[in-house]
């Protein structure tokens, strides 16, 4: 199973250690927030300052785009933020259908759906109500054109998932009754319910995104840490320390431990 979750994650190789030392900082969907993302990099950023971890590593847990405004900041402010750290960006659905609109632009209709408008805008890009098949096309091209070098390659390198020992760090989630070395992208991107009802012992526990809830989730067999940043202002991270689990928050609730 290890050989196969490493050529699906792609990044495993180059940050996973086997001591308890590591401290594994997990973010949830930021949604073109980036105040937000600011935010919770500050509190990571100082908190690892204060406890000085030995091995930190930054997981983000992908759907850095779409519904906010500032989607194209969003991707700069990893992209970079990755050149100088121990950190692993996962893709999540909307990145996926941003990466599919570029070679099948006719599937716009369903992006908008899902916020893909205030991409393209961040990128200075506005398309008409119901663009036809050329159109569409074009825009396609346009945002091939707009969008810098650095970050298409950054969308274009995200990982499906993160592999350290107890932990599996995913966008969505995992089918239940299905080994980890089995998973289905469209799963791993898209998964709610039967994944979310589960109790099973899923192998290690899964740390995800993609389904919003009030407040963090730390369940025995799964950690859900989107808590509707694009909607509620609060983006969450967990601080992972071998069993121990504690939250960071934007806002004013800056540590809950769990």
């Amino acid at each position: 199973m290890r050989s196969f979750l490493q050529r699906l994650v792609g990044q495993t190789g180059d940050l996973e250690h086997e001591g308890d030392e590591t401290c594994i900082y997990a973010v949830g969907d930021i949604h073109g927030h980036a105040d937000l993302l600011h935010e919770i990099c500050a509190r990571i950023d100082a908190d690892i300052r204060r406890f000085r971890p030995a091995r930190p590593i930054q997981v983000f847990l992908g759907d850095y785009i779409d519904r906010g405004p500032d989607s194209r900041d969003v991707i700069a402010m990893l992209e970079q933020r990755r050149r100088t750290r121990s950190m692993v960006c996962l893709l999540g659905n909307h990145e996926a259908c941003l990466l599919e609109f570029l070679v099948n632009p006719d599937m716009l209709a369903q992006w908008r759906q899902f916020g893909g408008l205030q991409t393209l805008m961040s990128y200075g890009l506005t398309p008409s109500p119901n663009p036809d098949a050329s159109e569409r096309r074009a825009l396609a091209r346009q945002l091939i054109r707009q969008m810098p070098p650095a970050h298409l390659a950054f969308l274009r390198s995200l990982p499906l998932c993160y592999v350290h020992k107890r932990y599996f760090f995913v966008h969505a989630g995992v089918r239940p009754g299905v080994a980890l070395n089995q998973q289905r992208k469209e799963d791993l991107l898209w998964i709610r319910d039967d994944f979310l009802i589960s109790e099973d012992d899923f192998g290690k526990v899964v740390v995800h995104g993609h389904t919003p809830v009030h407040e963090a989730e730390l369940l025995r067999n799964r950690i859900n840490v989107d808590t509707g940043a694009y909607a509620t202002g609060r983006l969450t991270c967990v601080k992972l320390e071998g069993a121990r689990r504690t939250l960071l928050m934007t806002g004013n609730r800056a540590a809950r431990h769990g």
